[in-house]
């Protein structure tokens, strides 16, 4: 994914959170950097089982620091097509560096392109959250 202002309009929120990035038949998604807030380094990553179809809401993945971790949900009903090979490696530090960019967590395949409910706009998500 090219590296993107670090809030971009195109981007939709959930409550727990993630962001998605659809991108005509496909969507990157990932973790706001609020949810990430306060760690300051990454022990490990994991992921759940890839299948076939992955309802909005399920864990998808877990993010470790020392004694804590933080759940990742899917924002939508989909299909991960593809994990963020970086954050598999030394590399997966990026998340905290740049969660809205270059540390997305997966490329996925909505299963409805046009369905966003549950989905937050950046106006929405600045407002829900007290973001100025």
């Amino acid at each position: 994914m090219e590296t993107q202002n670090l809030i971009k309009r195109n981007l939709y929120y959930t409550n727990d959170h993630e962001w998605i990035d659809f991108q005509g038949s496909v969507a990157y998604i990932g973790v706001c950097r609020f949810k990430l807030s306060g760690f300051k380094e990454i022990h490990k990553i994991e992921f759940e089982e890839i299948s076939a179809q992955i309802k909005q809401g399920e864990i998808i993945g877990s993010i470790q620091f020392d004694d804590y971790h933080v759940l990742v949900h899917m924002p939508v009903n989909g299909k991960i097509i593809s994990i963020n090979d970086l954050l598999l490696t030394e590399e997966k530090n990026i998340l905290l560096q740049q969660p809205e960019t270059n540390g997305w967590i997966a490329l996925v395949v909505p299963g409805s392109l046009n369905d966003k409910s549950g989905l937050l706009t950046l106006d929405e998500y600045k407002m829900r959250n007290n973001h100025r």
